[in-house]
């Protein structure tokens, strides 16, 4: 994504606040070079000549925070939550519907996936993706002749789809506490950390993928384990997330397990920290969020997600208040659309609460820009700033969600009336991806996902 020639990018609107102010400004040119911003002037009435004009409002590029690629062949299957005899279903139904899924990937079955996925995600918005990786091996638990032969396809898929990529390679050692793996997940363990890191550390890093880490969750990575995923992760500087306190089973179980809470455990082996991502945080103690917030461990919000599952709303705003920075991810693609990530985070706490305006849409497109690139080892990304990377995209004003509403409050619309659908370009490193809602590397992304997807049914 480096190497991009010199070019001028003329934005209609564009949305320069930093998380408190609207921010939006009429008539900003972006002058990109080397696949970042070099310049950005305001009060540009017209396109400069040889500018490639984008009608619309411009964002920062979206940060996905959370993605598990092959979830997305679920889509449309496994949403109703009832069985057969129109009994309720839980979480851990719908993961057996999962595994069953994730047994017939391959390489080859994988790229193909997630390169429609990676495609959608770009006609959504997003720029970034941080994939919580754990389908390692072939099914039983046969390392392939490759060990990472699944995490170079999601790297090849990304730079195919013309996004970046955090690998958050993920260790996955149990099936519960003290419990080994079961034949459904044998191919998602190396055994021990030890082996896990050795393998990780085969993963190179390239210009469009960042190489980061991940603790599954507490059941499935045993307690003494935890300081060698930590530290693998702190050694390099690398993003660690943790699936934390999504249901409230595996908070009753770590307690019969370790006297403690899984935030509790996390934090007694070294795993939080200003570069640690906990993702859900859904049902904490008070001394939990202190933890998280006091720690300056990051939060990754998946309200689509966690209202399709049943997992119940967290406690976002008291978290940030703590101390937890926010970012959103669309976790299991029921929809990829991290707009409705964003308003949904916020209607999520005015339902709990009965109260409104817990964050300003500024603060929520943070989340969903800055802050998102952030948690995925990204820092130089999420902003339209001189220095950054060129990485953005224009949401319609002139749709049917979208009209009518005032330019200067494009925040607000964005978050509140905007979704995917409205999304018109997609630029990465200063390259145009999407352009006028089309994909240029991938022709036709429907056909690819439905491809894909058939491919996997059994």
């Amino acid at each position: 994504m480096t190497g991009t020639p010199k070019r001028t990018y003329w934005l209609e609107h564009a949305w320069l606040g930093d998380g408190v102010d609207q921010g939006v400004e009429r008539g900003v040119a972006l002058d990109v070079h080397d696949g970042r911003i070099t310049a950005v002037r305001t009060g540009v009435t017209v396109p400069p000549p040889g500018a490639v004009s984008l009608r619309g409002l411009t964002l920062p590029g979206l940060a996905n925070a959370h993605s598990h690629a092959f979830h997305r062949a679920l889509r449309g299957t496994a949403q109703t939550g009832t069985g057969g005899a129109g009994t309720p279903e839980s979480f851990w139904a719908w993961r057996d519907v999962m595994y069953a899924v994730a047994d017939r990937l391959t390489p080859e079955r994988y790229l193909a996936l997630a390169r429609a996925v990676y495609a959608e995600m770009a006609l959504a918005g997003i720029t970034a993706v941080g994939e919580f990786h754990y389908v390692h091996h072939a099914p039983g638990g046969t390392p392939y002749a490759d060990p990472n032969a699944m995490g170079e396809a999601l790297i090849e898929a990304a730079a195919e789809a013309g996004i970046r990529i955090t690998l958050l390679d993920t260790c996955y050692l149990s099936a519960g506490f003290g419990q080994p793996p079961d034949a459904r997940q044998a191919r998602f363990s190396d055994g021990t950390a030890e082996a896990w890191a050795e393998r990780c550390a085969l993963l190179k890093e390239r210009d469009h993928a960042r190489i980061g880490a991940a603790v599954h969750s507490v059941r499935a990575v045993p307690a003494d384990q935890l300081v060698t995923v930590a530290r693998w992760a702190e050694e390099r500087r690398a993003p660690l997330h943790v699936h934390l306190s999504e249901q409230p089973a595996e908070n009753d179980a770590c307690l019969r397990a370790h006297g403690r809470t899984p935030a509790r455990l996390l934090a007694d082996h070294g795993v939080l920290g200003p570069r640690t991502t906990g993702v859900h945080n859904t049902h904490l103690t008070e001394e939990d969020i202190a933890l998280l917030g006091g720690s300056g461990t990051g939060t990754c919000m998946c309200p689509t997600t966690e209202r399709d599952l049943a997992d119940g709303i967290g406690p976002a705003a008291a978290l940030q208040r703590a101390g937890s920075p926010l970012s959103l991810g669309s976790d299991s693609h029921a929809v990829i659309d991290l707009f409705e990530e964003a308003r949904a985070m916020e209607l999520n706490e005015r339902l709990r609460t009965r109260v409104r305006g817990h964050w300003t849409a500024a603060a929520l497109l943070r989340a969903a820009t800055a802050d998102g690139h952030a948690a995925l080892g990204w820092d130089d990304a999420g902003t339209l700033a001189p220095g950054a990377r060129a990485d953005f995209t224009t949401v319609a004003l002139d749709s049917v969600r979208t009209a009518g509403a005032p330019p200067r409050l494009g925040a607000e619309t964005a978050v509140f009336a905007a979704t995917a659908a409205d999304v018109r370009h997609t630029v990465v490193g200063g390259r145009h991806i999407v352009r006028d809602g089309q994909h240029q590397l991938v022709p036709d992304v429907p056909q690819a996902l439905a491809r894909a997807v058939e491919a996997l049914r059994g």
